[in-house]
């Protein structure tokens, strides 16, 4: 993961150089590839916070290689909530409306009468979201096009770029239809039908597997769910209007659809590892803001959000005396509940220590275990001291058929 700092300093206002902020990652467990000088040209327009209006302030690219357990940090608001933890200041969201402030603006979800979307195996997709733009085709501002070439992708349409961006920065895939090329108007979330061939916009064309799912119109095969979208409906400088989809799909699904296809991309690589099933409405917001701000597009009736089993945070909790035994050392309460809170996990106190609600983006916290690592990450393992163990194992007994 690519980060540009300039863009990081849209979530959290502070003023440390780049290499301190790589070397304080570095320090919480992220492993650090290469710091590279920034390139021209990749600063947003709007400057969100007193940090980023400083034009002095450094810049630069931090690669980070990014552990399989850790999907949350593919993205620039992954990373910008450890920045936040790190230094102790307040997370500032991107915005879902347009304007120099970005201030969120929610967007209505209902039935379009534009296009219908019905999820037909709710198992390998339990969310899916979408919504309708107008566009005018053009390239993407120097500015964003410039942030997407910093984060290694390559600026291709207005459109595709935006989808790229709110990829790279929420951290959620997205995909663009041509909706004159979606027959019946329709989206069907289905399994392959036998013997189905679907052509992707690689250009090659793949015969799928009954147990793989696609996103069909009223008649064919349109994608790949969770990998790569198709030729048939493809975004092309003559598309007047786009159906946007932000999807959830079966992180096992999306990881043998794309190991039997040979076929691996940035959408799969984060589907497979596990997104977040209550991002997708947020992500549609974004793009339908940036879309809005570039003066390319602007969105057409609410958004339709197949969501038919709402999925909430996974409960656990956090004892005190099991904190302390296994970090060696004893943690001040209020710096417990600041690193939590920090991260984004919601804290309450119990009799014996937390009761702790980990966001859905979390996929990685699954027991008490893993909260206990959260803390000592931002505590500082350097801070532990060094001890022995409190029991030695005793020595063995002397063997009598050995001469002394």
């Amino acid at each position: 993961m690519r980060l540009l700092v300039s863009w990081l300093r849209d979530f959290v206002d502070v003023t440390a150089s780049v290499e301190e902020i790589a070397e304080g990652l570095a320090l919480r467990g992220f492993e650090v590839a290469s710091v590279e000088p920034a390139p021209d040209g990749v600063r947003a327009p709007w400057l969100t916070t007193p940090a980023a209006q400083t034009s002095n302030l450094p810049d630069g690219v931090i690669d980070f290689e990014i552990t399989a357990n850790r999907p949350d940090c593919l993205s620039v608001l992954g990373l910008a909530r450890e920045v936040a933890t790190l230094y102790d200041v307040p997370l500032m969201l991107p915005s879902t409306a347009a304007g120099a402030n970005i201030v969120l603006k929610s967007i209505p979800t209902g039935q379009s009468d534009r296009v219908k979307v019905s999820i037909e195996d709710a198992d390998l997709c339990p969310r899916y979201a979408a919504a309708v733009a107008d566009l005018t085709l053009q390239s993407s501002p120097a500015w964003l096009a410039g942030r997407l070439q910093a984060a290694g992708v390559r600026p291709i349409t207005a459109i595709v770029d935006i989808t790229n961006y709110v990829l790279l920065e929420l951290g959620h895939p997205m995909h663009a239809f041509d909706l004159a090329k979606l027959a019946g108007s329709e989206i069907r979330v289905r399994r392959a039908k036998p013997g189905e061939v679907v052509t992707t916009l690689d250009g090659v064309a793949r015969k799928l597997e009954p147990d793989m799912l696609v996103i069909a119109d009223a008649t064919r095969a349109q994608a790949v769910a969770g990998v790569m979208g198709g030729a048939a409906s493809e975004v092309s400088p003559a598309t007047k209007s786009v159906v946007l989809e932000s999807a959830y799909f079966k992180p096992a699904s999306v990881r043998r659809t794309s190991k039997r296809l040979a076929l691996k991309t940035e959408a799969s690589s984060r589907f497979e590892r596990g997104a977040d099933i209550n991002a997708p409405v947020v992500a549609l917001e974004r793009a339908l803001a940036l879309m809005e701000q570039i003066e390319g597009g602007r969105g057409s009736g609410p958004i339709v959000d197949c969501y038919p089993i709402v999925r909430e945070g996974r409960h656990l909790q956090l004892r005190r005396a099991r904190l302390a035994l296994l970090l060696g050392a004893r943690v001040a309460d209020g710096d417990v509940e600041r690193i939590l809170r920090g991260l984004g996990l919601a804290v309450s106190p119990a009799a014996d220590g937390w009761h702790v609600v980990a966001p859905t983006y979390r996929v990685d916290l699954l027991r008490e275990a893993d909260l206990i690592e959260e803390v000592g990450r931002h505590y500082g393992f350097d801070k532990l001291e060094p001890t022995f163990p409190v029991q030695t194992a005793p020595a063995p007994a002397p063997d009598p058929r050995i001469p002394r």
